[in-house]
Formats: structure tokens, sequence, C-alpha cells
């Protein structure tokens, strides 16, 4: 099976052979390939409404080659799920258009709810046992964050997608490199009202557990754990403390551009965006009262490719 998430900052595809049903809930997917290329897809669309040409393009070249390598390896079934950005687009057909000449089968885009279930389900199968139920589940994307609450066995209790993201709070707040203190303190307001609209919505305030998702988090993690690379074998359920969480987002938003480029586990694509994204992951845990956050590699890509389970 192949799973391809497009988000509003990177675009990533999982081939995977899912286990034989009999192995039981917990058996793990068997992973034959885990790409990921940052495309910026949202770059602009909260200004303009619209997808940028020069984005579509950028898309288009990563997904030609995963349409490569899902052909190498042979897979019998496809599924991509488009979020936040292409939600967001009024030309969202020319994004659909290119998605289906380019790979065949046509991009989903799905809603915040549902982009919210994928991820809780990709998140919570092989939590370490002292992961205490019920969990928070934070995605913090590029455009949007969502908020689900739920138990392993008793699945998703509550689910908010709310329009934060580390790419759209960049774009809206932070334009000095490094933002000044007037920037980083209206887009934690901002921040901080959406967050607290999402915890009345889901009750993540009761939550025993909080496991953060996607690039700014696990990004965020790799610098808590003062990696020279980035591993993420190491990253992977790795616990990190609220204080080493808001020292890194002190750090980070002090930092300009080039600094944070200069990071060893820094991803280039995301040097300009992710103080936004540790901001989000600070303020929710500040709001929802939670001393720690419990970092995951599984996100909503490997709910994409539960999904296809018969």
């Amino acid at each position: 099976m192949a799973a391809i998430d497009c988000g509003t900052n990177s675009i990533r595809l999982l081939v995977a052979d899912l286990p034989d049903p009999s192995a039981g809930p917990q058996a793990p997917l068997v992973d034959l390939a885990r790409r990921m290329e940052i495309v910026r897809l949202g770059q602009g669309v909260d200004r303009t409404g619209r997808l940028a040409p020069e984005a579509i393009e950028r898309t288009r070249v990563a997904l030609a080659g995963y349409a490569a390598e899902i052909e190498r390896l042979d897979v019998g079934r496809v599924r991509m799920c488009a979020t936040s950005a292409s939600r967001d687009a009024s030309n969202a057909a020319d994004f659909r258009a290119m998605v289906e000449q380019t790979l065949g089968v046509a991009p989903e885009v799905v809603s915040g709810d549902e982009e919210a279930r994928l991820s809780f389900t990709g998140a919570v199968r092989g939590l370490p046992a002292d992961a205490e139920p019920p969990y928070l589940v934070v995605d913090i994307g590029g455009g949007s964050t969502e908020f689900v609450v739920g138990t392993r066995d008793g699945g998703v209790q509550a689910a908010i997608s709310v329009d934060i993201g580390c790419v759209r709070m960049t774009e809206r707040h932070l334009h000095g490199d490094p933002p000044t203190a007037d920037e980083v303190a209206a887009a934690q307001a901002d921040v901080a009202a959406a967050v607290d609209r999402a915890l009345a919505a889901v009750p993540g305030r009761e939550a025993a557990t909080l496991v953060g998702l996607a690039g700014s988090v696990t990004t965020v993690v790799a610098i808590a754990q003062d990696l020279r690379e980035y591993d993420p074998q190491r990253i992977h359920h790795a616990r990190v403390p609220y204080e080493q969480v808001a020292e890194v987002t002190g750090d980070l938003l002090a930092k300009s551009a080039a600094q944070r480029l200069a990071i060893p586990v820094m991803h280039p694509g995301r040097a300009d965006v992710i103080g936004a994204g540790a901001l989000v992951l600070r303020v929710i845990m500040e709001r929802a009262g939670m001393s720690s956050v419990v970092a995951s590699e599984h996100d909503i890509l490997d709910g994409i490719a539960w999904s296809l389970q018969p």
C-alpha cells in the first residue's frame, strides 16, 4: 500500500506492507519506503486564498518522484490525502488536475475531523506502556493543528482542527529575522486564543499524556536531545519536559533563519518556520497543563496507510 500526505509545508510518502489481521491490533506496518520533501504548497494561501503556481509546480516535481517509487515497488493501492492548504485555496481544481495527471489517482481533500482521526490512528498504535491514556494527540502542521482526545481501545473521543500552523503563523506574524518581541507576542496571543477554543471543544486538559506529531515537534525534540544528526529512532517516543520545550522555543525565536539553519538537525525547508511551530507546541503545553510531550514519528501518514486495511 502507498500513503501520501500532502500538507501545507511538506509532502510525504509511505510505502508499506500491512500486517496480517491475525497478527493482532499492535502488529506494526512493515515499511518499504518513507520519503519527505518540503514543497511549501501553502505559500501565501493565508494572504491570497490561492495556491501559488510555483508551489503547485514544486509539489508536482516531488509527486512525480513518488509516482516512480510507487511503480518500482509494485504497489497495490494508493491513497493520497491533501490537507490544510488545499482546503483553503480557491484554485484547488488546478491542484487536483495536476495530481491526477502526475499520480493517476485523485487527491482526497480530507476534512479537519478526518485529518485528526487519521493522525490519532497513526500515533497511538505502538505507544509505550508508560504513555498513560487518555491521550491528547496534537498534529502541528503548516496551516493547521489537529487536537484529538481518545484511547487506544476506545478510539477517538473528540477531535477538532484549528487554523494555527508553523507556515500560517510565520506568514501572519513573524516577519522579522529574527522576529521582534511584539511579533512574537502577537503570534502567541493568536495561538493561545485558538488553543483555548480547541480545548473548549475537546477535553484535552483531562488527558494523561500529550503526544506530539509532525516536523515542528520532532525537530524541537531532536534539539532538546542535542542530537548531532536527525535520528528518527532516537526521537520516536522520546519524552521531553515542558521546561526544555520552553527553552528550545525561546532560543529558536531569538535566532535568525541562518542561525537556525546551522542547527545540525534542522531541515533546510523548516528553518524559517520552526520558531512558530515550536511556539504552537509550547502554548499547547501551557494551556493544557501538560508537563511533558511524547514525540511520535508515526502520524497521519501511518493513519492513511492503516485506512487501506481491508
